[in-house]
């Protein structure tokens, strides 16, 4: 299994997010660039019914994505670490038959290099499995990542009277230009925290 298994994560999360944050948008939105502020999430009035939240900053920031980092971190950490142990057994073995090949009988060969290269295939087949297994965990936990985002910007939006919610990141964003007093993003981050806290 390779680094980029967990790579991957990373964009499905953030694509699970962006998706998340969309949830309230309507089908055309005009859009504007972010402005940074130091200062923590200005109040935003009832009647703002469009708001947007920093997607960089709630992935940094938001304590159930980074359990679930740590998690897959652990998770892909060991994975190689299998995987790395029986290729090293693997390979052992074949360097110990190149050793005594000279020593055995034609048979002898053949079924060794029979049995190595049976035992070769599976070794791909686990790694492929192995990486295959994570991908499909990564999934199902991506999607729990996007109900509970989703969940909660569906019921705090309904609270506060929004109409739609954007997400803006940096670099891979179609808002431009932003007021910094529609900017939720600390308020988002504190509701979420509070309640996973919670379980």
């Amino acid at each position: 299994m390779e680094r980029k298994t967990f790579k991957n994560f990373g964009l499905f999360a953030t694509a699970a997010l962006i998706t998340a944050f969309s949830a309230c948008q309507n089908k055309d939105t005009k859009t504007t660039e972010t402005k940074k502020t130091d200062s923590t999430t200005a109040a935003v009035s009832v009647n703002e019914k469009i708001v947007f939240v920093n997607q960089d900053s709630l992935l940094t920031k938001y304590e159930y994505y980074k359990d679930l980092k740590n998690k897959f971190e652990k998770k892909t950490k060991d994975a190689q670490s299998d995987l790395q142990s029986k290729q090293q057994a693997y390979q052992r073995e074949v360097t110990q038959y190149q050793q005594s090949a000279g020593t055995l009988s034609a048979d002898q060969r053949k079924t060794t290099e029979e049995r190595l290269g049976r035992k070769g295939q599976e070794l791909q087949a686990y790694q492929q499995n192995a990486g295959g297994a994570l991908q499909n965990e990564q999934a199902v936990e991506t999607e729990k990542l996007y109900d509970k985002v989703a969940g909660y910007l569906k019921t705090y939006s309904k609270e506060k009277g929004y109409k739609m919610v954007l997400t803006y990141s940096k670099g891979n964003s179609a808002i431009l230009f932003a007021d910094e007093s529609l900017d939720i993003t600390s308020d988002v981050i504190k509701g979420l925290n509070a309640e996973y806290t919670k379980k």
